[in-house]
């Protein structure tokens, strides 16, 4: 009798759990699925995006650091020439002329517009370019660095940043449907990066609490059918049962 008392009421429990986290269980598996469904160079624009032009032989000069500790140089093809991005201790990042040495001042719009050009390969038009400041960018940046963001008429947006020339993203509108279903599979729509906070953790453990219940109950369900199977053997056995 206790043992049967014990399944109804965890039966219970099950189903007030299930009401419980109904709903997430949805949307991590509706999230889910849109996402594994989705070729992931699809979805980053692969098929969008140029491959970088090559550097040209040549003697590079050395950028005019003017004593400043740096961190890393790397030695690129832009559109305008080669160039040196020059990160410097701290973080912050220059470009220089690769031919001159001179450190050079943050794209203009033509400048960026001319990049963006040579890195684009679909059809649309490019119908516009807005510049961001480093703390202000657009949600489907999130790069904290300041930048030019081209748009073009098939709703592709391209960030190129201002102070160095480099491409920061590629985002189409299939990159915006798997960044939004991201958000909703880790239950942080404001800044789709966190995936330690308490919603996410109390959800995810009552899903598992919910599950452990869910396989108990299965051996009582189990047990339930063999007994009533035994039970209609017997009542067949009995004489004069078939007649």
């Amino acid at each position: 009798m206790k043992t049967r008392r014990f399944f109804m009421v965890t039966a219970k429990i099950h189903i007030w759990i299930g009401w419980l986290i109904g709903i997430p269980l949805l949307l991590w598996t509706v999230s889910g699925l849109f996402m594994v469904s989705q070729p992931i160079e699809t979805v980053r624009g692969a098929h969008l995006r140029a491959d970088p032009p090559q550097l040209e032989a040549f003697v590079p000069v050395a950028p005019a650091l003017t004593g400043r500790a740096v961190q890393s140089l790397n030695l690129v093809q832009q559109t305008a020439g080669p160039r040196w991005i020059v990160e410097f201790t701290g973080g912050d990042r220059k470009r220089a002329d690769a031919l001159t040495g001179k450190l050079l001042p943050p794209l203009g719009g033509v400048e960026a517009s001319a990049i963006v050009r040579a890195t684009y390969t679909g059809a649309a038009k490019l119908t516009g370019m807005k510049l961001f400041a480093a703390d202000a960018n657009p949600l489907e940046l999130r790069r904290g660095r300041p930048a030019w963001q081209a748009d073009f008429s098939d709703n592709t947006h391209i960030y190129v940043d201002a102070d160095t020339g480099e491409i920061l993203a590629l985002r189409t509108g299939t990159w915006r449907v798997f960044d939004f279903m991201w958000g909703l599979h880790i239950m942080d729509l404001q800044t789709r990066e966190d995936i330690n906070h308490p919603i996410l953790i109390i959800f995810s453990a009552i899903s598992a609490i919910s599950v452990v219940i869910g396989i108990v109950l299965l051996f009582r369900r189990r047990k339930t059918k063999v007994t009533k199977q035994g039970r209609k053997r017997k009542s067949a056995m009995r004489p004069g049962t078939n007649f």
